[in-house]
């Protein structure tokens, strides 16, 4: 049946794309894959393997209780591709998950280059096809040809905000006199790494930190920022004490040195499955590299830090997807293009893979030539974090779109009232997954898929991935 099928072409083989090429494959749809790295790359990416990631807990909280956790959770009992290698190359951070990112991306790299029904083709493209089914995902950094076609043709003024990236210190470079290892509350182990300030150094890095220079970044002049990616230089601006109730608050942290909660404190994540490399909690920044340099090393502990990668900015685009899209992120004006990723204002790694979950799936179910109204009877309802966010996406009574987390804020509301905050997202939890199961149960091809990826994953021997 599948080699009658014409194959559904992707567009960026990202997160979104390679999990939309997953959920076609694994239904039986063959998948033509496009990406243009290695023979070209963007300014946030440095590997020549696909669904790269940017920082080792790109993929946040692991509780059930925290939205995005929720999703992870809904996402694995779907039979995500992603969250399966996300399980698999996971690296302690406490109540996080966070993986080894080049073994992740060598992993979800080796899956789709092994399946027979994806063809993966290294090559940039510069116009949408005119028919057939499409997804595009090609990220937040689409640009050029292509960019000018998608607008074109959705008849749109495509948004933009501004993203960054933290910067990645050598382990053997810090100062172990100083750091010491802990997390908040002793919660999950401990897995961070943290460099304790005073009030005297706290004031002196704040100082330096505000008047630093930065790095020119075209059209940054409006500062239109992304909250949760705010550079520390940024958030240094809005007030002395700002980072110290951000990402250098002291709360539940004791220096070993003095038995006290420090002044303010910066922690460090390890970012490889070897433990060389931590990766700066919150410090996504826009700094001149010689200014990281100077500035970072004020830091107590990290004076003789030796940098693996610096900082960096870069301008994400986003679609006014609530004009365009249905909630299966499919085009309203064109059903059989569909678009997946951040470019649909989903923001996040783990938000972008399940944006490729619904349209891969989706995509599948129409090449097997399910009807409109069969398909989206399919997609998970609000009452969950991934349809919620589907449904943010493509509402049309959004006026003021900007790109969103997954957050219970989008999920629909209990007809029952909590007086505790912890057993409403209990609950909010339970329900959600309660529908995920239900769906899996009345979707033999969800469990098929589950078993694909036990059976796979299990062949492939992971000391062989970097």
């Amino acid at each position: 049946m599948a080699a009658a099928l014409k194959p559904v072409l992707i567009i960026g083989a990202g997160l979104a794309g390679c999990e939309a090429a997953w959920q076609l494959a694994a239904r039986g749809v063959p998948v033509k894959l496009y990406e243009m790295k290695p023979a070209q790359m963007t300014p946030a990416h440095h590997l020549p393997s696909l669904a790269e990631l940017v920082c080792s807990n790109s993929l946040r909280s692991a509780r059930l209780v925290n939205a995005v956790g929720l999703l992870k959770e809904e996402m694995r009992r779907l039979g995500s591709l992603i969250i399966a290698c996300a399980d698999a190359t996971a690296i302690p951070a406490g109540g996080a998950l966070a993986v080894d990112r080049e073994s992740f991306s060598c992993l979800v790299t080796r899956f789709i280059q092994e399946e027979p029904l994806i063809e993966l083709i290294s090559r940039r493209i510069d116009f949408l096809p005119a028919d057939g089914l499409v997804i595009a995902a090609t990220g937040p950094l689409t640009d050029g040809l292509l960019f000018q076609d998608i607008n074109r043709q959705l008849e749109l003024e495509t948004l933009h905000f501004f993203d960054a990236a933290a910067p990645i210190v050598w382990a053997d470079s810090l100062d172990n006199t100083v750091v010491f290892r802990q997390s908040r509350y002793g919660h999950g182990g401990d897995d961070y790494l943290n460099c304790p300030m005073n009030e005297t150094e706290y004031q002196c890095f704040w100082q330096e930190l505000v008047n630093a220079e930065k790095a020119a970044v075209h059209d940054f002049d409006r500062e239109t920022v992304f909250e949760g990616c705010m550079p520390i230089e940024t958030m240094a601006g809005r007030g002395q004490d700002t980072m110290r109730f951000g990402p250098l608050k002291p709360v539940g942290l004791t220096d070993p040195r003095t038995g006290k909660e420090p002044y303010a404190c910066v922690q460090l994540r390890q970012d490889n499955r070897a433990a060389s490399l931590y990766n700066l909690v919150g410090f996504q920044t826009r700094l001149t590299i010689a200014e990281q340099k100077r500035v970072f090393r004020l830091i107590p502990g990290l004076q003789q830090a030796e940098f693996a990668r610096f900082g960096v900015m870069h301008r994400n685009t986003y679609l006014q997807s609530p004009q365009v899209l249905q909630p299966d992120y499919s085009a309203r004006c064109r059903p059989e293009l569909y678009f997946a990723g951040q470019m649909t204002g989903v923001e996040g790694y783990v938000e972008s893979a399940s944006s490729g979950l619904i349209a891969g799936w989706q995509a599948a179910c129409q090449a097997l030539g399910q009807t409109p109204e069969q398909r989206m009877n399919q997609v998970p309802s609000d009452q969950t974090v991934i349809g919620s966010l589907a449904r943010y996406v493509s509402d049309a009574k959004v006026k003021h779109f900007q790109p969103m987390n997954a957050n219970f804020g989008l999920v629909a509301d209990l007809a029952e009232r909590y007086r505790r905050k912890e057993l409403k997202l209990q609950a909010l939890a339970d329900r959600s997954l309660a529908e995920i199961d239900r769906l899996a149960q009345t979707s033999p091809d969800i469990t098929a898929i589950r078993l694909q990826l036990f059976h796979k994953a299990d062949r492939i021997d992971l000391s062989q991935i970097p």
